[in-house]
């Protein structure tokens, strides 16, 4: 997923850990599950009496520790939900990097995800430059969801400071209306910027299918042009056919019209 980078960045441990996590409700599930049930399938094929009991004990445990493993990986799959949430909080606190990406994959549109994966397997640099465009897309519009509700705590705040009657309560407003300001023009940068960025996704979306239909023409006029070059031997075939039957029927009327046979001669 990239390079380490100090700060929050992501680390080997939080890779390793994801790695871990991923495939952890499966082993959990196997782990839990299986022991008890393979003991006695062992025992059933081993067993010199009764090995009827041994099958029926290991069916039965089978059925009930996949109950219980089906219960452990649903709490190790919370758990990894979790874990994955609070990462991508910590990653997006100082914003959302290209090689972070694939953590916030969720938050992409089905066209956005579809359009980065034909440019991965078409156009790689144009896939990077994708990816670094929607990396500091999702970072305006965490930016832009941020300040919204700190804007909207400090108008409750204003409304709460309203009623007071205290002597700090001017002091209180003017700090708010301060805040409000500060949080105003964080929204209408981040505003600006998301825009932008918008219009480079569809810029870039636009340069790759314009490649892939240019390349894909390309490839359909050279096929036109050897079509053209190499006749189908098929079709000589048949023309040299159709030549042939017509000479032998001109020859056929150039012949004179045998004589008619009279009767009784």
């Amino acid at each position: 997923m990239g390079e380490t980078k100090r700060g929050n960045r992501l680390t080997p441990g939080d890779r390793l850990t994801g790695w871990m996590l991923r495939w952890s409700p499966l082993l959990v599930f196997l782990a839990v599950t299986l022991p008890l049930p393979a003991y006695f399938f062992f025992r059933y094929f081993t067993a010199t009496e009764n090995p009827g009991e041994e099958l029926l004990v290991a069916l039965s445990s089978l059925g009930l520790f996949a109950v219980f493993g089906l219960v452990a990986a649903f709490v190790v799959y919370v758990y990894r939900r979790f874990w994955e949430k609070r990462l991508r909080e910590r990653l997006a606190a100082d914003g959302v990097t290209a090689d972070e990406l694939s953590l916030f994959a969720h938050e992409l549109s089905p066209a956005q995800r579809r359009a980065l994966r034909e440019m991965e397997a078409r156009q790689p640099l144009l896939a990077d430059a994708y990816r670094e465009t929607l990396a500091a897309r999702l970072t305006a519009a965490r930016v832009l969801a941020r300040a919204g509700g700190d804007a909207e705590l400090v108008e409750r705040r204003l409304q709460s400071a309203s009623g007071l009657q205290a002597a700090g309560r001017a002091e209180l407003e003017e700090n708010l209306h301060k805040d409000r300001l500060r949080l105003e023009r964080v929204h209408s940068e981040a505003d600006e910027h998301s825009r932008e960025l918008d219009a480079r996704l569809q810029m870039i979306e636009a340069l790759a299918s314009r490649d892939a239909s240019q390349a894909e023409t390309e490839l359909a006029l050279k096929r036109l042009g050897s079509v053209r070059e190499h006749r189908p031997l098929t079709l000589d075939t048949i023309r040299e056919e159709q030549e042939a039957r017509e000479e032998v029927e001109r020859e056929l009327r150039q012949l004179p019209n045998p004589p008619e046979s009279r009767p009784g001669v």
